[in-house]
């Protein structure tokens, strides 16, 4: 829905007639040019054209002219009176391939509108399957469409409104009639260690908790982490790396950096003790250059993932609708595209999945060009679990896991990167309570 008056047309349709049982729609016009319009529509609305029974050709081609297009949308001719319209109403009434009808004139010379309109009005009184028509005109069409009105007929002036208001029903139906699930809970998560891990945090003066203690908090909920260690020299750099396995990564924990890669605060593809040492050493220097007075508390020693498909997992928590879950491509994508997904948490297994399915972007998951789909269910499960971390942990007020990095199907997923920002305690300032 884009305006208020598709509000009050799809009202319309909602209120005066049955819902459709599906997407499959019958067309029925005396003009090829707004059938075509009405098909287009149909295409791009979500509703499909009904393969008529041949039951139902056969039952037309006995009624109407030769010339007729006896299949969807049947094109009853220029010259088609109420006869013809009573014959298609009839046949594609009684059709089970067929699960709404729309019903397009344009007048011409010969064209009784008040008795066409007389004929959808019967037809109608079954209420068997929603009937929309379009009368396109203004003051030729104008009794015709009188009728239809007082008689429960919605009746639209272009064929893409009516299209627009059956593919509403259809989409309802389908959302009230939708697989159900439940919300999916995780055993093997530790409430109580996440839970002391976010009380003792220090944050800064935004409230973000070190990257390490973060990390620790994904884990107590089994999200798929990199093998890392926190070093405060060097050789302890060193050390750590040949514990994790090269390649390794650095990165600074300062509760006073936001920004790592803007200070030199990161140091990537590091694959010897060599490395390492003149990693850390490039890396305190850059960040004491940019940020002399910065707290540093020690480098973040990961484990360099292998390359996949980044995607990017947050949740935001809202002072009126509590805790929002957010999905789309990760790393710089997100920035770029902005193509992302909301859902309220806790998610149901199928709702994680629909956050996947939702974005511009999917087909990049689904595999193009010989590359092999994504793991969509480890994606699904990291959005699960994340519901249920930000259903039970209520002080974290922020949380952005970018990148999740996504291997192919059956692969799993590793978490990249996380940072999460944890809410005030008695309604304080992260500022005050932190001196600045």
């Amino acid at each position: 829905m884009d305006t208020v008056e598709d509000l009050f047309e799809y009202a319309i349709a909602f209120a005066q007639q049955p819902l459709p049982k599906g997407r499959r729609v019958a067309i029925i016009t005396n003009a090829g040019g707004p059938g075509i319009m009405a098909t287009d529509a149909c295409v791009r609305y979500g509703l499909a054209l009904a393969q008529l029974q041949d039951e139902t050709v056969q039952r037309l081609r006995m009624q109407l002219p030769p010339h007729a297009s006896l299949h969807n949308p049947i094109d009853l001719l220029g010259d088609a009176q109420h006869d013809r319209y009573a014959a298609a109403l009839n046949a594609v009434l009684v059709d089970d391939r067929v699960d709404g009808i729309i019903v397009l004139l344009t007048p011409q010379a010969m064209t009784d509108t008040e008795e066409i309109a007389k004929v959808i009005v019967q037809a109608n009184q079954h209420r068997l399957k929603p009937i929309l028509a379009c009368f396109m005109g203004i003051v030729d069409v104008s009794a015709g469409v009188r009728m239809l009105e007082a008689n429960g007929v919605p009746c639209y002036t272009f064929p893409e409104d009516a299209v627009r208001a059956m593919a509403a029903m259809a989409e309802y139906v389908a959302w009230v009639t939708r697989p159900r699930t439940e919300v999916r809970l995780f055993a093997d998560v530790d409430i109580e260690r996440a839970r002391k891990l976010l009380s003792s945090a220090q944050p800064n003066e935004h409230g973000f908790i070190p990257e390490d203690v973060a990390l620790q908090v994904l884990e107590a909920y089994g999200f798929p982490t990199l093998p890392w260690a926190v070093a405060h020299s060097a050789e302890e750099a060193v050390a750590c790396a040949h514990k994790i396995g090269f390649p390794v990564a650095l990165k600074v924990i300062s509760p006073d950096i936001v920004h790592k890669f803007d200070v030199g605060g990161v140091q990537l593809y590091l694959s010897s003790d060599g490395d390492v040492r003149h990693a850390f050493q490039r890396l305190m220097q850059s960040v004491r250059q940019h940020h002399p007075d910065a707290r540093i508390d020690g480098v973040l020693v990961q484990q360099m993932a292998e390359k996949g498909r980044e995607v990017i997992l947050g949740m935001k928590r809202d002072p009126q609708f509590g805790p929002i879950l957010m999905f789309g491509l990760g790393g710089t994508y997100v920035e770029v595209l902005r193509d992302v997904t909301f859902r309220l948490a806790p998610v149901r297994e199928l709702g994680a999945l629909r956050m996947v399915e939702g974005i511009r972007t999917y087909r990049l998951l689904e595999g193009i060009r010989g590359e092999p789909p994504a793991d969509i269910a480890a994606i699904v499960e990291c959005i699960e679990r994340l519901s249920q971390l930000a259903m039970e942990q209520d002080a974290i007020d922020e949380l952005d896991i970018n990148p999740l990095i996504v291997y192919a199907k059956g692969k799993g997923a590793v978490v990249a990167d996380v940072r999460i920002a944890i809410r005030p305690t008695n309604g304080s300032d992260w500022r005050l309570a932190t001196g600045e």
